[in-house]
């Protein structure tokens, strides 16, 4: 098995939209990389259920949980201690703000916003974000397969102005080396060879943004 050593960064984080495949990735660079996981647990906002059934009612409260506690995990990687050990995350503190921009109204967001910027501003960036890209009709084909009960309700719509909105957000994001992947066409769960080649381009990522655009998956 290879060791940390394999990789220059000691924080990674794994970020896209619903459905693109982040927590995989997250699990299987750790394994590569003998790395550990901070993994985001959905299931534990006691919100989210009611969300997807009424958005505009449980929005606020479904963010602001969020929120809180991804600052809560975003300040226990501060206390882990990553001089010996590589770390991966499969979301990014900011990732938040995507979903609250969408789901609140304006006086909702403007409340919301405040506590962001306070939280935000006592946080260190990761070493390098690796953004998972895919097509509208891909990331919802993936949520369907994967066949999470409250994830039934996901329009079309919605995912499309989700995966609009990550999609300009790390156009211009520049707090840490970038690494913008297209998962459209490969399978890096099911095809060795995607994966190796990912995780080469992982590897050699050291500063600003660099995009990899890998060929079609033979299936």
């Amino acid at each position: 098995m290879q060791t940390q050593r394999s990789s220059p960064h000691n924080h990674v984080v794994i970020e896209g939209p619903l459905g693109v495949g982040k927590t995989s990735l997250a699990r299987m660079l750790a394994e590569r990389l003998d790395a550990e996981t901070l993994l985001e647990d959905i299931d534990e906002n006691p919100f989210l259920a009611d969300f997807y059934r009424d958005p505009r009612k449980y929005g606020f409260q479904t963010q602001i949980f969020f929120l809180l506690r991804r600052y809560q995990q975003a300040r226990e990687i501060g206390q882990i201690g990553l001089f010996n050990r590589v770390l991966v995350t499969d979301y990014l503190f900011d990732k938040d703000r995507i979903f609250a921009r969408t789901n609140l109204g304006e006086k909702e967001f403007w409340l919301y916003d405040q506590l962001y910027r306070l939280l935000k501003g006592r946080l260190a960036p990761p070493d390098l974000v690796i953004f998972l890209q895919a097509r509208t009709e891909v990331l919802m084909d993936r949520i369907r397969s994967r066949g999470r009960r409250f994830e039934r309700s996901i329009g079309l719509k919605y995912l499309e102005e989700i995966n609009r909105s990550f999609n300009e957000f790390f156009f211009h994001y520049n707090e840490a080396p970038l690494l913008v992947v297209n998962a459209s066409e490969i399978d890096f769960v099911h095809v060795p060879e995607d994966f190796d080649d990912l995780v080469e381009r992982i590897k050699e990522m050291r500063s600003g943004t660099q995009y990899y655009v890998p060929m079609k998956s033979p299936r």
